[in-house]
């Protein structure tokens, strides 16, 4: 099967950690441009604002932080070039 192939799963790897990377800072950036919007109530309980800025903050720290995630993207390109 040529999913199982050594050169299909660095894609999928290199893929897969693009669009969680670019997902997860731009639902902080997102949620950070809504606090702002919000001015000092994207800060109190009453506006979801600042629970979804948490939430997005726990995406980018989740199974591994941005860093690790442009490591590995950066060795997948890299090992392309070979």
């Amino acid at each position: 099967d040529r999913a199982k192939t050594p050169e299909a799963v660095r894609l999928l790897r290199k893929d897969a950690a693009g669009a969680i990377l670019y997902s997860a800072e731009k639902a902080t950036w997102m949620a950070g441009e809504a606090i702002q919007a919000l001015g000092g109530n994207g800060y109190i309980n009453e506006y979801p604002a600042g629970r979804l800025w948490r939430d997005a903050k726990l995406y980018e720290i989740g199974a591994g932080t941005s860093e690790i995630r442009r490591m590995l993207i950066g060795r997948e390109l890299f090992a392309e070039t070979k």
